[in-house]
């Protein structure tokens, strides 16, 4: 797969390595990949004390009697309880999320992650989505395009240090796009790794923020069947061996009954970008 400019109405992506990058010379060192670039916050920005603590409260309350509940009554109380425009974050991988909050969330913005190595197919269902849903999508990109990371770190930083990469194109990201957000929702479920097999409906994120998790209980027919039943966008990929769907250049695809995402960062240890640790 080659990676290639998003269509209309998605930010286009940058160039990859191309003529004329050559890493580092003698009068120009490489930077230090533990370092993010200059230019942009790193972080989200902590809510106040007093914001925190409505949103432990309404975990505290609410977590218990969310659990067992349908991903449409989890979102019924989104749109009663939680204030402000909700987040919601579209790996592009299907498009879930944006049928069910669409008509039941009423102030919700769609966020796409731009990583600058997303496979041609995931910007075409970003295209898609765009079209089919009146909730706004926002793209999201990190300070730095693909090609001015390959010359300040050095060539295809995603194969030396994938964390790097990972924290530079998407963490950091998204951590500047939750700015003025108060609460997120994700598609996160249990079954998609050991890591995730305790993730509660309702979190309160490092920062503060309400985290929503409305599909957690889901399984992947879960899912499946939902996409069948409202005729939804998927990423085709998913349908050639691609259970989960992450950066080109990072993920392959997985032989039948093996994890779904032992295809993601494959050949390393890693198996979260860090997204939702």
């Amino acid at each position: 797969m080659t990676n290639a400019g998003a269509a209309a109405g998605i930010t286009a992506l940058t160039g990859l390595v191309g003529p004329g990058i050559t890493g580092a010379t003698p009068d120009r060192p490489l930077k230090d990949p533990e370092v993010s670039p200059a230019g942009a916050p790193t972080t989200t920005t902590h809510l106040s004390a007093e914001q925190s603590a409505v949103h432990r409260a309404l975990v505290d309350e609410w977590n218990p009697r969310l659990e067992g509940k349908t991903a449409e009554e989890i979102l019924d109380w989104v749109n009663t309880y939680v204030t402000g425009t909700v987040a919601v974050t579209m790996s592009m991988q299907d498009t879930v999320l944006a049928e069910l909050v669409q008509d039941r969330v009423h102030d919700a913005d769609l966020v796409f992650l731009d990583t600058g190595y997303h496979f041609d197919e995931t910007y075409e269902v970003a295209r898609k989505v765009d079209e089919r849903y009146r909730l706004p999508l926002k793209t999201v990109e990190p300070v730095l395009t693909v090609a001015e990371q390959d010359r300040e770190y050095g060539a295809n930083l995603y194969r030396s240090n994938p964390t790097a990469c990972c924290r530079m194109r998407k963490v950091e990201p998204l951590a500047r796009m939750l700015n003025p957000y108060e609460a997120w929702i994700s598609g996160v479920k249990r079954v998609d790794s050991e890591l995730r097999k305790n993730t509660p409906v309702l979190d309160v994120d490092r920062t503060g923020r309400l985290k929503i998790n409305p599909i957690v209980a889901w399984t992947d027919q879960d899912v499946e069947d939902y996409i069948e039943e409202h005729d939804l966008i998927i990423n085709p990929l998913t349908r050639q061996g691609y259970p989960s769907i992450g950066c080109a250049t990072c993920t392959l695809p997985v032989a039948p009954g093996e994890d779904p995402r032992s295809g993601r960062w494959a050949g390393s240890t890693k198996t979260e970008c860090g997204l939702h640790l």
